[in-house]
């Protein structure tokens, strides 16, 4: 009889042993967005997330995270529980929040995957608005009090401000003559626009699709090198005279720490979702340029990034490191 059950015992024991661990993930996972709803990243993390449910079979949950001109997203998932069911987009603002002296996060306090899309700086105005190309807002920018044009798109020193300061710079005005309105992204900073609280909006088209096509607002320069496809009656900077180019990107992160394994199953899903032609063609629609990376090609970028950003920054007055 005791030897019975020992064997039972063993059996039981090799059974346990050989069951297979749980698949992952084998819930939802959430995908914290820093910005506000309907904005740049959160479209694009929208299209994105969808085309990542298909591949790893479990819900993606978008979530906004809004505050502090980027920090409370960015803290968020940087600070989460490093499971692999909490991740993020990465804005370029992460870059600045320390030269800013706004706190210590940057971009080595989390796990940057890659780059998934770019997308165009630009000039847009209130649809009455009686500049009618860049040249006239320009003109009016030199004529005008310093700070009596109000622009915005993000937070002080964010993504948009640099795109805002370096358009002036390179038409010979100094960066900080137009006064800058800190917002929780571009859909905040449109409804501003379209209430007549600002006169510019620096970030990009791409964020005022919808106020363009109901004819609300008009976009008066991309800060490209050549016409984007989805706006061709819109000049570029060069086009312009103009020696300045500016284009947004948001990438995929996780906090520190993920186990590899699961480290390995996101990134590879991540991966075949920028691959999916519905992801691609749903950012190419909108004007967003879907974007996946190298390791290396990353990093390189976003250090070059940086320092372009906080040269900007510098001029405006902004660095405190």
């Amino acid at each position: 009889m005791k030897g019975f059950r020992k064997l039972a015992l063993a059996l039981g024991a090799l059974a346990i042993g050989a069951a297979p661990a749980f698949a992952f993930p084998d819930r939802p996972v959430q995908l914290i967005v820093p910005w506000a709803a309907g904005g740049g990243m959160d479209s694009v993390m929208r299209i994105f997330a969808n085309g990542l449910e298909a591949e790893l079979k479990q819900p993606v949950n978008v979530v906004n995270r809004t505050g502090g001109g980027g920090i409370t997203g960015h803290t968020a998932i940087a600070t989460a529980t490093a499971d692999g069911y909490t991740i993020g987009g990465a804005s370029p603002e992460i870059s600045f929040f320390k030269s800013l002296g706004l706190g210590e996060l940057t971009p080595d306090s989390i796990d940057m995957f890659s780059r998934v899309s770019l997308i165009p700086a630009g000039i847009t105005v209130k649809a009455d608005s009686p500049w009618k190309t860049a040249a006239d807002y320009l003109k009016a920018v030199k004529e005008s009090p310093k700070g009596s044009i109000m622009a915005s798109g993000t937070g002080v020193g964010g993504s948009w401000h640099i795109a805002s300061g370096g358009i002036l710079k390179a038409a010979g005005i100094a960066p900080d003559a137009v006064r800058w309105v800190p917002s929780n992204g571009g859909a905040p900073a449109l409804q501003d626009l379209v209430a007549g609280g600002l006169q510019v909006f620096t970030g990009s088209p791409i964020e005022a699709k919808a106020m363009l096509d109901a004819g609300r607002v008009r976009t008066i320069l991309l800060m490209t090198e050549e016409r984007h496809p989805n706006f061709p009656d819109v000049p570029s900077a060069k086009e312009a005279g103009l020696d300045w180019t500016y284009q947004n990107w948001f990438a995929l992160a996780a906090p520190k720490g993920v186990p590899a394994d699961r480290r390995k199953i996101l990134f590879d899903a991540a991966q075949r979702t920028m691959q999916r032609d519905d992801v691609r063609k749903g950012m190419a629609d909108r004007g967003i340029t879907p974007v996946w990376d190298k390791p290396e090609e990353f990093a390189a970028y976003v250090k070059a990034f940086t320092e372009r950003g906080n040269g900007v920054l510098k001029e405006l007055g902004l660095t405190k490191n």
